[in-house]
């Protein structure tokens, strides 16, 4: 299975501080990779590289082959990579079909192709009965689909899930697992940083850990979870890995 995204010792310095350090991370297509660690280890940043938010300080990143690293946001989610964002902005005061035909827009001028897509979207993620709701009325279970609904209108073969789950019920983040392993059925690559740890271990095929800017560890979310680095570092001594 070939590598939908390759990153080689990619490095970001702010000032004098480094907050992503000589990182090296590959996603397979169709895989759903977790990126974990500590508050402030540098996993916001590494979405934000990827995104085209920053450009790297060093390293290099590959998407589909293609080295994209500095290139605008906007012109990598027209190359098929999207990205979520962990404190949602929705437009509020428009309803949640508005919301998500403006992701539909990225690829047609057509308003009716672009509702058409929009209503696919709605049904994916189960809002096709809120589709006339106002965002800013929705729960924050809703907004979180909302805002990954934004993302796939826009047909993205990669998706960056920033903390999709975080607020959630523990039911509702059962549903929110359901609804990633069904993205992924549907043929989109998944990058997700959670910190609820049993959402990961039900929803990954493999785990890096981060702490400081530096890779610590990476496998299978069964290996990493019994890293005596990333129990130290990230899970503390009273983690049950079982």
């Amino acid at each position: 299975m070939s590598n939908i995204l390759e990153i080689t010792g990619l490095t970001k310095h702010f000032g004098g501080l480094t907050a992503v350090s000589a990182l090296d991370l590959h996603i397979a297509q169709g895989e759903i990779l977790a990126l974990i660690g500590p508050n402030g280890a540098g996993k916001s940043t590494v979405f934000n590289l990827v995104a085209g938010v920053y450009a790297p300080s060093e390293g290099v990143i590959h998407f589909k082959g293609k080295a994209i690293h500095g290139q605008k946001p906007w012109d990598l989610c027209r190359l098929g990579l999207a990205r979520t964002f962990q404190i949602v902005k929705p437009f509020a005061g428009k309803t949640v079909l508005y919301n998500i035909m403006v992701g539909a827009f990225l690829h047609t001028n057509s308003t009716a192709k672009a509702r058409e897509k929009a209503e696919e979207v709605m049904a994916t993620l189960a809002l096709d009965h809120l589709r006339d709701r106002l965002a800013g009325n929705l729960t924050i279970a809703d907004r979180k689909r909302l805002e990954i609904g934004k993302a796939l209108a826009t047909d993205p073969e990669l998706l960056l899930l920033d903390e999709v789950m975080a607020g959630l019920r523990p039911t509702e983040v059962d549903d929110m697992i359901g609804i990633i392993k069904g993205l992924r059925d549907r043929g989109v690559t998944v990058f997700v940083i959670e910190h609820i740890m049993r959402a990961v271990m039900a929803l990954s095929d493999r785990v890096a850990v981060i702490h400081f800017g530096q890779k610590i560890a990476e496998g299978t979310p069964e290996d990493v979870t019994h890293d005596e680095n990333v129990i130290k570092a990230y899970l503390g001594g009273d983690y049950d890995a079982a």
